[in-house]
């Protein structure tokens, strides 16, 4: 069995077309979003168009949540980039309200979040003490999914950053992201999960693309398109 799970599409139709065309060479019995799917500034609208037809979302990434709650409880800069979401989707997306925070693939063997089992917005892979942010520790992630005695894989993203660890006979993975990268290189991620002898092997997948035709999208529409773009162009964060 093949899974391939792509995460972080941040609206990015153009690494998102290139993701998905990678995905069709190597014709996956399934595909899986971990959200994330449409905060992003390089044409949302046709990137969540593709999601819909070929990638839709498995479960609810945190910026997913910026569309759902209230505008007045959200920060001025957010409430604007919202707004901006709204226009070019035509609202907000009722697939969205709909998604999980978890779910299970593969019979039961395979566990999808966005950042941790508990929340889109903690990291599977860190551990928050007051101010300290530290790795976490084996039997930390191994208490995180305890409630899949099942399980044999779990896969997340969020942080944008692939990581992959193995505890007791379960894989940890986390994905990278479709876009918005943060590490110096502006290339596309996703994860291969092959199911071979009972045993599964975790392929990261890196996929170029048009980065500077998203960006100069982003710089010709986006709220803040310039920082966008730059994010876009390098691969990094500012």
């Amino acid at each position: 069995m093949r899974v391939a799970i792509l995460s972080d599409v941040h609206g990015n139709r153009f690494a998102l077309e290139a993701v998905l065309d990678d995905i069709r060479s190597v014709a996956p019995d399934l595909i899986c979003n971990l959200g994330d799917a449409v905060w992003g500034g390089a044409d949302p609208a046709g990137a969540w168009a593709l999601q819909l037809r070929e990638a839709p979302p498995s479960v609810c990434g945190n910026t997913d949540e910026f569309l759902l709650v209230d505008p007045a409880e959200l920060q001025a800069q957010t409430r604007a980039y919202r707004d901006f979401l709204e226009r070019e989707l035509g609202g907000v997306p009722p697939e969205l309200a709909r998604l999980p925070l978890t779910t299970t693939v593969a019979g039961g063997e395979v566990l999808l979040a966005h950042g941790s089992t508990s929340s889109p917005w903690d990291a599977l892979f860190l551990t928050t003490g007051g101010e300290a942010v530290r790795p976490a520790l084996p039997e930390e992630l191994l208490e995180r999914v305890a409630g899949w005695p099942g399980v044999r894989v779990v896969v997340v993203g969020h942080t944008h950053r692939e990581n992959i660890a193995a505890h007791q006979g379960v894989t940890f993975v986390n994905a990278g992201s479709v876009s918005r990268q943060m590490h110096g290189d502006p290339v596309a991620r996703w994860v291969l999960l092959e199911r071979r002898s009972g045993e599964w092997n975790v392929t990261f997948r890196r996929t170029p693309y048009d980065t500077e035709a998203a960006a100069r999208w982003a710089e010709a529409h986006a709220p803040d398109g310039a920082r966008e773009a730059r994010q876009l162009r390098t691969g990094r964060m500012e």
